[in-house]
Formats: C-alpha cells, sequence, structure tokens
C-alpha cells in the first residue's frame, strides 16, 4: 500500500470523535494538514471544535466524500472496527 500525501490532500478521520482519533486529528492540523471532516456514525451531523477548527461529524466516508471532496482518509478506531473502516473508505473512492 502506498501512502500519498501533498499540500492538497483533503482529509477525513474516521474515528477523530474518539481520544486517539481527536488527538492525531489536532497534531495533523498543527502540521498543516488539510483536516476536513470526520466519520463517526453515532455522532453524525455534530461539530467537534478541535484546537481553532470546526470540523463536521458524517455518518459515512460516502457522506464526508461528497460533502467535502475528501481524497484521503486516516482511520483510528478500536481494532475490530479496522477493516469495516478500511473497506468503507475504499467503497467511497479512497484508496
Amino acid at each position: 500500500m502506498a501512502i500519498m500525501l501533498n499540500s492538497e490532500s483533503t482529509i477525513i478521520v474516521q474515528g477523530m470523535t474518539g481520544s486517539e482519533g481527536a488527538k492525531h486529528t489536532a497534531r495533523m492540523l498543527a502540521a498543516g494538514s488539510n483536516v476536513v471532516g470526520g466519520v463517526n456514525a453515532r455522532k453524525a451531523g455534530q461539530t467537534v471544535t478541535i484546537g481553532d477548527r470546526d470540523l463536521p461529524v458524517f455518518g459515512t466516508v460516502e457522506e464526508a466524500v461528497k460533502e467535502t471532496g475528501a481524497d484521503t482518509s486516516v482511520v483510528f478506531v478500536p481494532p475490530k472496527a479496522t477493516r469495516a473502516a478500511v473497506v468503507e473508505a475504499v467503497d467511497a473512492g479512497i484508496g
């Protein structure tokens, strides 16, 4: 698997509302990454403030891609949910 990010990448964070997801989202934002939202089916429709950014939370990766144009996903979910999260991202066109 290749990881290709550049200054034009738009990123969604699967699991952004969890402790690890929030911590790493804050680090990505501080480094200048273009994080445009997160995914958590149970918290869809909410907004999460990380640093000075208010980020929307979507119910699915597909919704996040349609609303934000995201082309990259990072995954911070519990181990049992990792496979499903990666498959969901690939099915939404993020590969």
